[in-house]
C-alpha cells in the first residue's frame, strides 16, 4: 500500500485477508509495487493493460495474449514480484481483490 496508494484502497484487513479495490484509469500507470499474497480477483470493469517488471521489461500485454475478462468475472492470481501496470485501453480497469495471508 505504500508504493501505489493512489491506485489501491484497503476495504478490509485482518490477520487472514486483505481486500483491495484497484482502479486504474485510461493512460494511467502505477508505480512499481508488489503483491505479497495470492489473491482472488473480482473484475468489475476491464481495460487492456501492460504489466512491466521492476526493470521496466514488459512481462504481460493483454492485447497480445488470450487474457481478457468479461465483467463481472472472478480470477485467481499468484503473488506478484515488483511490477507496474499501465492501462493502455480506453476504459477504467477496476478490480476488487482478496489477498489470502499465510496461516500463522
Amino acid at each position: 500500500m505504500r508504493a501505489a496508494p493512489g491506485f489501491h484502497d484497503v476495504l478490509l484487513e485482518n490477520e487472514h485477508v486483505r481486500m483491495l479495490a484497484a482502479r486504474i484509469g485510461p493512460g494511467e500507470r502505477t508505480p512499481i509495487h508488489t503483491h505479497r499474497w495470492p489473491s482472488a480477483h473480482h473484475v468489475m470493469s476491464w481495460s487492456d493493460f501492460v504489466r512491466r517488471d521492476g526493470d521496466g521489461t514488459v512481462v504481460l500485454d493483454s492485447r497480445t495474449t488470450p487474457l481478457s475478462a468479461s465483467p463481472p468475472e472472478a480470477l485467481w492470481g499468484a503473488p506478484l514480484p515488483p511490477h507496474s501496470l499501465e492501462n493502455v485501453g480506453t476504459g477504467a480497469l477496476y478490480v476488487v481483490s482478496v489477498e489470502v495471508k499465510p496461516v500463522s
